[in-house]
């Protein structure tokens, strides 16, 4: 008897990565810094930070690894910083079932420059408008390389890539924005209002012209008492511009984003997933214990 209970678990768990890949789909994940990762620590602490942001078991989640080659990817052709492998601390949540909006909720005592509203803007220029995300680390840091988390986040809890070029744009306006800060001596979410208004105008016009679009940065700076340089200007339209000219590449996996937001949404789909999830890992222990057994 126990032969064939063991037979029926095995399929089970042979099975189990194709209902792990739709977990991973089903609108939460949780990405750490290689770093982080590293450091048992640092690991169990930011597990536990986490688990006290969500009613979710974030010990059931698998978790993935943002690598520095992942984040060099993108900032190196940015700001020309590499990032070792001792440096990618940064981690991030995102749940999805928070479908309404997006919620940017920053661990400001260790995150201590990029804001919840810079990511949000960022996160809006891949495409993103939908959940509730936390960015923290176990050490003091400035939380760019962290779009790099959060960006993952997104991908597996939607179960689908988000361009490379949308990638790129966000991180872009993200440096930008918090250089911006440093040059004009404006706090950072006085810089973030200031973007988020100039691409809310340029949507609603269906802007993609830098030169169109720098008139819109002028009166939104003007009207924010934000005095930006003729390059400073510039440099903010040609980021909406690009911001605006990904967005037909992004149809794909803003549709999946609705669709998992709506399904996680609802109570009685998130029910069935937890009920899965625990079925599976019982069934999985189980049959551990009975391989082991006498």
């Amino acid at each position: 008897m126990k032969r064939y209970l063991a037979g029926f678990l095995l399929i089970l768990v042979l099975i189990t990565p194709l209902y792990a890949g739709s977990a991973e789909v089903i609108g939460f994940s949780v990405t750490l810094g290689e770093t982080t990762n590293s450091n048992a620590d640092y690991k169990n602490a930011m597990l536990n930070y986490f688990q006290t942001k969500t009613d979710k078991n974030v010990s059931e989640v698998p978790v993935k690894i943002i690598t520095a080659s992942e984040v060099n990817d993108i900032s190196q052709s940015i700001t020309g910083r590499t990032y070792g492998s001792s440096q990618i601390f940064s981690c991030a949540m995102v749940d999805l079932s928070y479908s309404p909006d997006i919620k940017v909720d920053v661990d400001k005592s260790k995150v201590t420059v990029v804001t919840p509203l810079m990511y949000a803007n960022a996160l809006q220029s891949s495409g993103i408008d939908k959940g509730y995300v936390v960015v923290t680390s176990p050490v003091s840091a400035s939380g760019e390389a962290a779009l790099a988390g959060v960006l993952k986040s997104y991908e597996i809890a939607v179960g689908t890539p988000i361009p490379e070029e949308a990638k790129k744009v966000s991180t872009e306006e993200l440096y930008l924005g918090t250089r911006l800060a440093n040059e004009t001596g404006e706090s950072q979410d006085n810089i973030a209002e200031l973007f988020s208004e100039v691409k809310n105008q340029t949507q609603d016009q269906n802007l993609d012209d830098p030169s169109q679009i720098q008139i819109i940065v002028d009166n939104a700076a003007s009207e924010l008492n934000i005095n930006l340089s003729d390059n400073q200007t510039q440099e903010v339209a040609d980021s909406v511009a690009n911001s605006q000219k990904v967005q037909s590449s992004l149809t794909e996996f803003k549709e999946q984003l609705d669709n998992i937001s709506q399904q996680v949404s609802t109570p009685e789909n998130q029910d069935i997933f937890s009920q899965i999830s625990r079925f599976l890992q019982w069934a999985s222990e189980y049959l551990q214990n009975l391989i082991s057994g006498p």
